[in-house]
Order: structure tokens, then sequence, then C-alpha cells
């Protein structure tokens, strides 16, 4: 799927601009640096970013990257024309600045292409392990599943990095699709990313963030949909510790009739100055009869000096669909629960890393690959170590 000069005018003509989601280009100078008055900034530290918001150099890439390869799919650095056609192939108008920076500056895009009727067994992992947090760099990368094919792939981001990067995503007609990216930096790491979906007809989508690490971490994570019928998944986990700011904004866009978005994303907070964003935008446009949405966002705050910060949005524009409603909460531990397990003979440590477990164990256990999932609940538990179950 190539999109043209011409096609990329037709879109940036024709889409209709949502209150939740500002109006795209893929001119560069026609977006202004943000100053953080801007609604879809107003929450980011912009002075931590490095200028990757702004018009830092995107140097020669820190950031070693490797991959396996499953029988059957294609893993490859491309550049020229092939990698050029690849800008906006998932439907991407960028709203940033960042995002028409990456596709108009970034000479190479990292391509994951499963073909049609494909049925991967093994998941592809893509590893990002960063070297230099002072280098400014940047990264495009490509995920196609193929019409009926079934397959998922991992990005691992770890190590010093300091990113620009944006990851588009084609779902075919009926392909079931899963793209888990972790967020496990170093400390002094940024990490800013954008990440665009295509869901096609009758295709099933399942997107998983999790962001544990990094001093900045900001994940923009948007799906559209290609026909009728596409089903989309979104599940998020995060865990901040002192000063660090992890922010997840979501744009589900109902453009096709019959189609779903399920939002579930839990996250918890401990240490002074530990800040989480989640924004859930949904969009229903008047052509999405019939579609399904819900959004749920659960912050457990674990200490004091901490900061959540949930805000979930619908804009409808019909009134014909099957269900659309947004839920949100922010709380400490529940002292119920603590109760409840001490009374039955619980230390108070132990009492407080089951409920943390058990706040996160649904969640993960609907990731669907095991040795991500074990992985996952070890990392909570040496987050726990940190602060919460040191200090009882």
């Amino acid at each position: 799927m190539t999109v043209t000069d011409s096609v990329r005018s037709a879109l940036e003509v024709d889409k209709v601009e949502s209150h939740l989601h500002p109006q795209g280009s893929f001119d560069v100078a026609s977006h202004v640096v943000p100053t953080g008055r801007e609604e879809i900034w107003r929450f980011t530290p912009l002075k931590r970013l490095k200028g990757l918001h702004a018009d830092a150099e995107f140097q020669p890439s820190a950031t070693a990257c490797t991959w396996n390869t499953p029988a059957g799919v294609r893993v490859e650095g491309v550049d020229g024309d092939e990698a050029r056609a690849l800008r906006g192939v998932s439907g991407l108008v960028p709203n940033t600045r960042f995002a028409a920076r990456v596709l108009a500056e970034v000479p190479s895009t990292l391509l994951v292409d499963v073909p049609d009727d494909a049925d991967v067994t093994e998941p592809v992992v893509v590893e990002l392990a960063g070297s230099d947090a002072g280098v400014t760099e940047a990264g495009h990368v490509v995920l196609r599943f193929g019409r009926h094919s079934r397959a998922t792939v991992v990005l691992n981001h770890t190590g010093h990095a300091s990113m620009a990067q944006v990851v588009e995503v084609v779902v075919g007609d009926g392909a079931q699709a899963s793209v888990i990216s972790l967020q496990d930096w170093a400390d002094d790491a940024v990490h800013l990313t954008h990440h665009q979906t295509l869901v096609g007809r009758d295709a099933t989508y399942k997107h998983v963030a999790v962001s544990f690490g990094g001093d900045v971490v900001r994940m923009d994570t948007n799906v559209t949909y290609d026909g009728p019928g596409g089903s989309a998944e979104l599940l998020g986990l995060y865990f901040a510790d002192a000063g660090q700011h992890i922010e997840h904004r979501l744009f589900a866009d109902h453009d096709a009739p019959r189609t779903k978005s399920n939002v579930m994303y839990k996250g918890a907070l401990q240490g002074q100055g530990a800040h989480t964003v989640w924004v859930g935008n949904v969009l229903i446009r008047k052509v999405a009869e019939g579609i399904e949405t819900y959004e749920e966002n659960r912050n457990l705050v674990l200490s004091d000096g901490c900061q959540a910060d949930s805000v979930p949005n619908l804009e409808i524009e019909t009134g014909e669909i099957e269900g659309a409603g947004h839920a949100s909460a922010t709380a400490r531990f529940d002292d119920e629960q603590l109760f409840y397990l001490r009374a039955r003979g619980i230390d108070d440590k132990e009492a407080r890393r089951l409920v943390v477990h058990g706040f996160f164990n649904d969640l993960i256990r609907r990731i669907g690959v095991p040795s991500i999932e074990g992985q996952l609940m070890s990392t909570v538990e040496a987050e726990l170590a940190k602060n919460v179950l040191r200090d009882v």
C-alpha cells in the first residue's frame, strides 16, 4: 500500500476536524513549536524533552536495533523510495511537529511485514537498546499485517536514549494482530512516540503499552478503521517512581460503522514528584452507526507527593450506536482490602503487595504472551521494593 502525494493532499483536505484531535499536516512548517499552553501539550514537561518536540537535531542513532525473524515474516530496515512510500501508510496525517519531522527527515524505516494468511505462532521481538541519552535521535517503524494473518509484534525499549518515534500499523481485513510496546528505559531516557493504526474490515487488533522506565515517556496511541466490523482493544500498564513523568494519550476515531474499541489502562505511582497522565479520546463520527466503545483508567497512589491526571473524553456525532461509556478513578490503598487481609494473619507488607498485584493482575493476564506476563509481574515486584514495601 503506497500513499502518494495526491492521496496525502486528499487526506489533509477531507479529514473532519475533531474537537478532541487537531487537524494534521505533513508540512513541518505548519506545526508551530508547542509552548505548553496547547490542550494536547498542557500536561507534558516540555523543558525535559531535550527539544524533541521542537527542532532538536536528529543525530545518527545510538540505539542498537535487533530482531528475530520467524519463518515467512520479513523484518528489514529499508530506505530510499521504499521507505518514502511507507510514510503515512497507516493514514497518519501528523498533528504534532515531532511526528511530521520524523516522517519528513528520517531516511530509513524498520519494516515488519506479515504476509496474507500467515499464522505466525512465535512473537516477532524487536529489541531497541539505547546507549546514550545525550544523543537526540528519531525512528520510523511500520508493522504490516496481511489479510487474514495472525501475528504478534513486540517492541522492547531499554537503555539510555532520547528518541522521537513514529510507529505505523496496518491491520489487513480479517487479520488478528497484536502489538506490544514495552518502555523499560533507564532513568535518564526521554521517549516521545506516536503509534497510529489502521484496522481493516472485520479485523481484530490488540495494542498493549507498558511504561516503567525513563525520565519522561509520552505515548500517543491512535486507531482508525478501514471498514466496518473492525475491533480494537487498547491496554496499558504504567508505574511511575519519584520524579518520573509518564503520559499516555489515546484517540479511537470511529469512522466506520459497526466498529468496536475497548480501552483499559492501569497505573501506579510512588515517590515525590511522580506524575502520570492518561487522556482517553473517543470520536464517533456520523457514519459510525452501530459502534461500541468503552474506556477505563484506574490509578493507584502508593505514597505521598504523587499526581495522577486522568481525562476521559467522548465526542458523539450520531445517536445510532450500540453503546459508549467511560470510567476513571484515582485512589490510595483500599483500607477495607488491607483490613481483610490483616484480619487473616497476613502482615502489612504482604497485604500491600497482594493488593497491588491484584490491581494489575487481571490486565496483565489479557496480554496473551506468557513470557511477557511473567516478566511484568516480576517488574511490578521490583518497583514495589523501591518504596512501598521497603518503608513498611
